[in-house]
């Protein structure tokens, strides 16, 4: 049940009403976006850039650095994105990846198999670094790359900076992060590409004269993208279809394309990063019931997908609830974004978690031991699942 009494399914409810406004004012100014209309318009509109998600620290780089796809906008941004599009178009996504998700899934499964129970979190990460290397090309590190990522995706986030010993800390603690990744992970990647030309991210990058340094952004950002949100929803679609027998047996019974419904259903209901935000370049205007509101430039707005993806206008009745025949019409709503900076790996990240939870689930006497905790990262709002371990009967194991 939320605050404002409506019967809710979230797992990872982020405890705030839905305001009845769909566009109001933070205390320090910030526009903030709750309808799902008024959302998707100014995503996909002109007028506003990237903001958050580092980009403050990104722009402080040297002009002669390439930013990562994920801080352009504009006629650069798009240019990439087309010559990058086909990489995750969804032919190529069951072309060329399917087989590695179902080679790197099993590889998870038999850890849990041999153990007989494990941290659904490290299964999940295993998976995501795994698939998202195979297409990114980092296929050539030293072991232990899930240890070097986690040490460069801390659970909590220090402000970097000169003026205090946290700050300092934080600073020193990241940039020997990113040198441990460029040694072991990027720079031999980068040798074997440069030995021989692959179909993959990092070739194309090669060929477009990137420096390493541009070439570790890319990759530290894809892995920020698609390894770290596609661990979170994996746990979170777990925890749904253990908790739910009557959506479990429909995810069970299903198609592919079913079970993929019912994964795209859950991830509008819960989407990974609760909000998006965007500064304005030019005047921005909203929809409001009162008349438009005018975002001038250098003003900011953030989009409150949780609460935009609940919008009955735009997702039908009954929307903090699971309906996987909805997913047909509104699909995963925002929780990918929308417009120039869509999520590219959306269907990477849907099948990979539908090869993994299928296998999953169809292990005999499988079952969730102990009780999922809940936190948020408060610079974007998004959940981590912690303390959701599967274990298996003995039939299970064999």
């Amino acid at each position: 049940m939320t605050q404002d009494g409506r019967v809710c399914a979230r797992k990872a409810d982020r405890g705030r009403p839905r305001p009845a406004c769909p566009v109001d004012r933070a205390a320090d100014g910030t526009w903030r976006v709750h309808d799902f209309a008024v959302a998707r318009a100014l995503l996909r509109a002109p007028g506003t850039v990237q903001a958050g998600l580092g980009v403050e620290t990104v722009e402080k780089l040297p002009p002669r650095v390439r930013r990562p796809v994920l801080y352009r906008d504009g006629p650069e941004h798009r240019e990439h994105r087309r010559q990058t599009a086909r990489y995750f178009t969804p032919r190529r996504v069951d072309e060329h990846y399917r087989e590695p998700m179902i080679r790197i899934a099993e590889e998870q499964l038999d850890t849990l198999r041999a153990a007989g129970e494990a941290p659904l979190c490290d299964l999940a990460f295993g998976l995501a670094i795994g698939v998202v290397s195979e297409v990114v090309g980092l296929r050539y590190g030293r072991p232990g790359i899930r240890r070097r990522l986690e040490r460069f995706f801390p659970e909590e986030f220090g402000e970097p900076g000169l003026t205090s010993v946290r700050g300092l800390y934080w600073l020193v603690r990241q940039n020997t992060n990113w040198l441990r990744i460029h040694l072991a992970d990027v720079r031999p990647a980068i040798r074997a590409h440069r030995r021989r030309a692959h179909d993959d991210l990092i070739s194309h990058l090669l060929a477009e004269g990137c420096s390493d340094v541009e070439i570790l952004g890319e990759c530290l950002t894809f892995a920020a993208a698609g390894m770290v949100t596609t661990r979170e929803f994996v746990c979170l679609a777990a925890w749904h279809l253990f908790s739910d027998a009557e959506l479990l047996h429909h995810y069970r019974t299903a198609d592919e394309a079913g079970r993929l419904a019912v994964l795209r259903e859950l991830l509008r209901l819960e989407p990974v990063i609760g909000r998006l935000r965007r500064r304005a370049v030019e005047s921005v205007e909203l929809s409001s019931p009162d008349g438009p509101v005018t975002v001038c430039p250098g003003e900011y707005v953030e989009v409150h997908l949780d609460d935009a993806n609940a919008d009955p206008e735009a997702v039908g009745e009954d929307p903090l609830l699971v309906r996987p025949d909805r997913a047909e019409a509104v699909g995963a709503g925002l929780s990918f974004g929308d417009g120039p900076h869509r999520c590219p790996g959306a269907h990477i990240a849907l099948l990979e978690t539908d090869v993994f939870l299928s296998r999953l689930f169809a292990l005999d006497g499988v079952r969730m031991s102990g009780e999922p905790r809940v936190a948020f990262q408060e610079a974007i709002d998004g959940y981590e699942i912690r303390d959701l371990t599967v274990a298996l009967s003995r039939a299970g194991r064999g």
